[in-house]
């Protein structure tokens, strides 16, 4: 019986939001770096291949069962990307790393752009060990605009610029649970969790 499974990230916000939603099926999520396993490699160019490496190389050191996202922010005008290069966004335009200065990217190179279509995607890989031929596989995606300025102070990443159409207002200013139901990682996360619970459990 999986008790224990391995968060291939050391990213606080996103533990926080899986840890509640796998928290139904009596799993407990471990963050990577409280067993002392180092980042992995994302060499590749697609959410998926990238949360396959993650998870592979967090079971690997773990022992433990695994499960990776990789997420990152589409957008229409830019031909899909960042993509894979979300988290390093603001550093090609001379910013240091980091969400904030991110959005400022962001919202800077859009100044004069009018399709600002976008869609934020999270691609969740769980695997049982490192050589599991049938890793699970969920993919979940929030469609949207980039606004033209910050609304709203919870979330992380570009949750103050997703402007959701459905809701009128940006992630960042949806109240956490609301937010949790309905964002990629959300949803894909719904998924990984009836997977594990039909396949795994």
């Amino acid at each position: 019986m999986i008790r224990r499974i391995v968060l291939a990230s050391n990213n606080k916000g996103k533990l926080a939001e899986l840890q509640a939603m796998l928290a139904p099926l009596g799993i407990e999520l471990v963050c990577q770096a409280d067993l002392g396993i180092s980042e992995a490699e994302e060499p590749h160019r697609t959410f998926v291949e990238n949360a396959i490496a993650k998870a592979r190389h967090a079971a690997r050191a773990s022992g433990l069962p695994a499960l990776a996202d990789d997420a990152g922010l589409c957008v229409d005008a830019f031909g899909g990307l960042p993509g894979v290069d979300t988290a390093f966004y603001a550093t090609q335009f001379g910013y240091p790393k980091g969400d904030d200065h991110n959005v400022t990217a962001l919202l800077h190179n859009m100044r004069d752009v009018t399709n600002r279509r976008a869609a934020l995607v999270s691609t969740i890989v769980a695997m049982r060990t490192p050589d599991d031929p049938e890793p699970l596989i969920a993919t979940g995606r929030a469609e949207g605009e980039i606004a033209r300025e910050r609304r709203g102070t919870h979330g992380f990443g570009f949750d103050p610029v997703m402007y959701i159409p459905a809701f009128g207002m940006t992630f960042a200013e949806l109240p956490p649970e609301v937010k949790n139901a309905n964002s990629h990682r959300g949803k894909a996360a719904q998924q990984v969790a009836q997977l594990i619970r039909e396949r795994w459990l």
